[in-house]
């Protein structure tokens, strides 16, 4: 019988409940003609542009034919050959958020705020006595809108000129009580979030501060970190909080929220000491755009695809154990998705066509349950075979990897306990027809029910279509 490998992550609060985990690999689903209805692969590997510095890598942007990167406290200016130049300093250590408006890139480091103008090649803090600080910042009609730290105010710098603020450029987002924590602009409007509420405001072109609230876009779903928030598929996502709790992620659709996150993704994120540090980026590639939500404090990383509206984790390798993934932040530059280094000054390239971070390991794993869905009729089963139905002959020359291997485990208490490790080969380079199969997998034992997982570490393709398992029962 067919066995279900293929799907999302879905760990329940009960593992005996679901125990179906899904890191470093995504699945892609086939619309018409494909062996299978859906595929997994692998996720981009990363492959090192330049280092910037100590680090860390703290934003990303890109305007006119150049990148700019805030690494440490230095702002860089980044080439296509990938030759970073400094142009200033930019105190602080959290993520900064930047935007431009085709001559002045404004950076706003969570208080005190510069201004890099391209065309004199000049780098300044903002000095105006009437400029309160930022937190976030985008641009909207010739003006940068940002929001002022510890307040409910959103103010605007003066037209086509960050370095200039009046002191009645400024208004309250008071159609609720709560802290203004973030602001985004997208459609030529400026999303307000508090921390229990969202308020649309646009461009009315009045006298002293030209935005006014649209009439309606209010909901009660508000913002636990302010920079969770990030436009992807001509919309918006973020880690959401309201007056009834937190930890759901919401995507806009029209001025209301709706809930995309499952109650597995949302059952770990309101586990965390700490949900308001979460640092979210998106980015497109092969049609497939993602959503990558990091938690610091917490050391994991989500991604939802909104192409399959599923959910899967990222993770490093690091001394046998699964951590946050090394991406920070992101940008599209120079034909290259581009990510910086949560720790160091790295800047990498996102490719599926390399297996490795920067050399170092990329473990995949996959874990689900042997028997569909309400299949399990509490009988002992003697479990012959899997077979696992992917690409095979993708060994490399020379080195990890020559002969790639796939390591099988199981449990047979929902998850809680695993069997020692089992290997096979997924075929050396060019060996296309090499079968990936188990034999003499044992009996289950009291739940009458068994989760496989399945993983890898060698630096080679991964695409799987499912999985064939051949199991008797038993009248026990």
């Amino acid at each position: 019988m067919k066995t279900p490998i293929l799907g999302s992550t879905y760990v329940a609060r009960s593992v005996n409940a679901a125990d179906a985990r899904m890191v470093n690999i995504f699945p892609e689903v086939i619309p018409e003609g494909g062996q299978e209805p859906a595929f997994l692969q692998r996720a981009p590997g990363l492959a090192l542009l330049a280092t910037l510095g100590d680090g860390p890598v703290r934003g990303l942007w890109t305007f006119g034919n150049y990148g700019y990167a805030v690494s440490g406290n230095t702002l860089y200016k980044i080439n296509s050959s990938w030759v970073a130049t400094a142009k200033g300093t930019v105190t602080g250590t959290g993520p900064v958020s930047m935007s431009d408006n085709g001559t002045q890139l404004f950076i706003a480091a969570n208080g005190p705020s510069y201004i890099y103008n391209a065309t004199t090649d000049v780098f300044a803090q903002i000095t105006d006595p009437d400029f309160p600080g930022a937190v976030t910042v985008g641009y909207l009609d010739g003006y940068f809108v940002f929001n002022e730290p510890n307040s409910q105010k959103v103010w605007v710098t003066q037209l086509l000129d960050g370095l200039s603020v009046d002191p009645l450029d400024f208004a309250s987002a008071e159609g609720s009580p709560d802290g203004l924590v973030s602001l985004i602009v997208d459609h030529r409007e400026a999303w307000l979030f508090g921390t229990n509420s969202v308020e649309v405001w646009y461009d009315a072109g009045l006298q002293d501060f030209p935005l006014q609230r649209i009439q309606g876009a209010f909901n009660e779903i508000g913002c636990i970190a302010p920079y969770s928030v990030a436009k992807l598929d001509n919309g918006i996502f973020w880690l959401g909080a309201d007056a009834r709790g937190r930890g759901i992620v919401y995507r806009a659709n029209g001025y209301t929220g709706v809930r995309v996150s499952t109650h597995a993704v949302e059952w770990h994120i309101q586990d965390y000491a700490n949900m308001a540090d979460a640092v979210a980026y998106t980015y497109q590639q092969d049609g497939h755009s993602f959503y990558v939500l990091n938690f610091p404090t917490a050391n994991t990383t989500w991604v939802y695809d909104v192409a399959t509206n599923a959910w899967h984790e990222r993770a490093g390798f690091s001394a046998g154990n699964f951590t946050r993934h090394r991406s920070n932040c992101q940008m599209s530059f120079n034909n290259e998705i581009v990510v910086g280094d949560f720790e160091n000054g790295n800047i990498y390239a996102f490719d599926l066509n390399i297996y490795a971070d920067n050399g170092s390991i990329q473990k995949w794993l996959r874990s689900w349950r042997a028997l569909p869905t309400g299949q399990n009729n509490f009988k002992r089963t003697a479990q012959h075979t899997l077979q696992l139905d992917c690409e095979t002959g993708v060994g490399i020359n020379l080195g990890q990897g020559s002969d790639p291997q796939v390591m099988l485990r199981w449990s047979d208490d929902g998850g809680h306990t695993w069997s020692s490790e089992h290997w096979a080969s997924m075929g050396k380079i060019g060996q296309y027809y090499r079968r990936v199969f188990w034999r003499r997998l044992g009996m289950t034992l009291k739940l009458r029910d068994r989760v496989y997982e399945i993983s890898g570490t060698d630096p080679v393709k991964i695409a799987i279509m499912g999985a064939e398992l051949l199991a008797s029962p038993t009248n026990a």
